[in-house]
């Protein structure tokens, strides 16, 4: 099984060197005193949890899993101690308002710990994800009676959260739910139906659980138009915070899943269970995307978390498996080189490593924008980082969950036969891995949101203005023009394409449907490459100022090398495939599939 270590020079490169986090907190009300140091400091005790604490539950809870009975879950065994103790060091706090009990720092640091939590132990780092979901949907659209009375417990771990979304008969299709919610005299509303798919909804990690149900108001229009958000606790909580009676919110069951096994996924009945509006009745889909869209984030981190841990493991298994003989000879004195000198296995190695390097640069870049959010000074600076933000997270999202679960499967073949055998773990990280690029909308609805929402929209200006800035940073690289040239090529196609699109979109219903996909990972391998640039050229002028850290630096430049050259070109091939149009998808009959 392999051993995780959170690779803290990388993270230290893309949060100094590479965004320099530093200045970038200079500019955020409220942040100025986290200087690197500290940024380091806390860093590296996040390390030591993920790796000392979470990482050794890894394979037993995956093992063990979580059982269900007459309405109860119990997780797997040291999952709750553990939670107890993330808890009760402040972590669920760390970037929250201080007013209810966190810590202020910006929700950039909060990205960096989620990321090491993922690698170590996926499904142990969904129940404080999904809280911290919970509580920044309940800052940003509850009155102040209801902050008071759940977030506090939120942030010390005594209530952790869940989004309730998703019913038996529509999964993505939210205008088609039922739960219904019915006024009471005093405010409240009575909360009945059914949800599904809920990850951690039932557990022992906290004596209660907040849930965040989505649920129609009797009377209220069909489709996404008439649907409200309502909190909906397991366990009544009185106005002092104490906890009362139970609610009407029971476990119907678990699911028997692919993976993640550490982590319930639970069927939820509310039946006539006390709950509380949040935000504007008949508008609950637009409050509920604040957790949305923390989550799709959130599933970007937890792909990039898994390509870490499949090149972790590929690489150390790499280095000392012999097989065969390599060109040149690493080892003569044997009858056999370490595999990583064959050609093959250092393409799977260079893209595993290219994905989660580039992935983390993806994600801490998005984080950034999250602080400007959070913690800008002006409304325009803020205004500028929502649109930035907009843009990216469906790229992010789409991009790096495939990433993930190609580095994942990489993994397997990099171990050969034992990389299908349970105790090297590398079957683990595929099955753990693959949700991601379902979780929060498919990837193909990632793209749909993309095109129509986010290119669009707005007459395509937030791509117009990203787009520019690739470019301007291309030409102006110092990195080498064999470099910079691909991407450059690419960042025309882009803007291409999403004219071509545009254009044609009118006249054929089903074209942006059976382009939103490729036009997702077009995107994404785009903007990978504009991060990988980025990093070569910071290696490019520590290389030339004679760093001591030569060998690090010369695995970003010749990393960069690769993706520019072997994984961007993946871009034109999407481009092909969007103007190849819709006619090759539907112009065959339903019943030609037949067989």
């Amino acid at each position: 099984m392999p051993s995780y270590q959170a690779p803290l020079r990388d993270i230290a490169f893309v949060a100094h060197e590479l965004l320099d986090f530093g200045s970038h907190y200079q500019q955020l009300a409220g942040c100025e005193a986290l200087d690197p140091a500290t940024f380091d400091a806390i860093v590296e005790e996040g390390a030591k949890f993920a790796a000392q604490q979470l990482a050794p539950l890894n394979a037993d809870g995956d093992q063990y899993g979580c059982q269900w009975q007459d309405g109860r879950v119990s997780t797997p065994p040291g999952f709750a101690a553990a939670f107890r103790q993330f808890a009760d060091n402040g972590w669920l706090g760390l970037d929250k308002d201080p007013q209810y009990g966190g810590q202020g720092l910006p929700p950039s640091l909060g990205f960096v710990i989620h990321e090491m939590l993922c690698s170590a132990n996926h499904a142990w780092s969904q129940f404080p994800n999904l809280t911290g979901g919970a509580i920044s949907t309940l800052h940003e659209h509850a009155d102040e009676t209801i902050r008071q009375r759940f977030l506090p417990a939120l942030i010390e771990g005594r209530c952790s959260g869940t989004m309730c979304l998703t019913e038996p008969h529509c999964g993505s299709d939210l205008g088609l739910l039922r739960t219904r919610a019915e006024p009471q005299a005093d405010g409240s509303y009575r909360i009945s139906g059914s949800k599904m798919f809920i990850s951690a909804g039932e557990h022992d990690l906290t004596d209660n659980i907040v849930h965040l149900v989505l649920a129609r108001i009797d009377g209220a229009a069909a489709g996404v138009k008439g649907i409200s958000l309502f909190v909906v606790p397991k366990i009544h909580v009185e106005a002092d915070g104490s906890l009362g009676a139970a609610n009407g919110v029971s476990c119907g069951s678990i699911e028997e899943k692919m993976g993640l096994h550490g982590n319930p996924t639970c069927v939820l009945n509310f039946d006539d269970a006390c709950g509380y509006l949040l935000g504007e009745a008949h508008r609950g889909l637009n409050a509920m995307f604040t957790f949305i869209n923390e989550s799709r984030l959130a599933v970007a981190q937890q792909a990039q978390a898994h390509a870490e841990t499949a090149f972790q493991g590929a690489l150390a298994y790499a280095r000392e498996r012999l097989q065969m003989r390599a060109t040149p000879r690493l080892r003569p004195e044997l009858p056999a080189d370490p595999i990583i000198g064959h050609a093959d296995v250092r393409r799977m190695l260079l893209t595993q490593k290219a994905y989660a390097e580039g992935g983390r640069m993806l994600t801490y870049a998005c984080a950034q924008n999250v602080d400007r959010l959070h913690h800008a000074a002006t409304p325009a600076e803020r205004a500028a980082a929502a649109r930035r933000l907009a843009l990216l997270t469906p790229i992010a999202k789409g991009i790096l969950s495939e990433a993930g679960n190609e580095a994942a499967q990489l993994g397997i073949q990099v171990f050969g036969g034992h990389g299908f055998i349970r105790e090297w773990g590398m079957e683990q990280i595929a099955r753990d891995v693959r949700i991601t690029s379902i979780y929060e909308g498919t990837n193909t609805i990632q793209g749909l949101d993309l095109l129509t929402r986010k290119v669009f929209a707005d007459g395509g200006e937030a791509l117009a203005e990203l787009l520019a800035e690739i470019e301007d940073f291309a030409r102006a690289a110092t990195a080498p023009a064999e470099l910079s040239r691909p991407l450059l090529e690419q960042v025309n196609a882009w803007r291409e394409v999403s004219a071509w699109l545009q254009e044609r979109c009118g006249a054929d219903a089903n074209l942006v449907g059976a382009s939103a996909f490729d036009y997702l990972m077009l995107a994404g391998y785009t903007l990978l490459g504009y991060l990988w640039l980025r990093a070569a050229c910071q290696a490019e002028q520590a290389l030339a100022s004679g760093s001591a850290e030569a060998d690090f630096y010369q695995g970003k430049r010749e990393t960069a090398r690769f993706y520019l050259q072997r994984l961007l070109p993946r871009a034109a091939l999407h481009r092909t495939l969007i103007e190849s149009g819709s006619a090759n998808l539907m112009s065959i009959a339903d019943s030609a599939f037949a067989r």
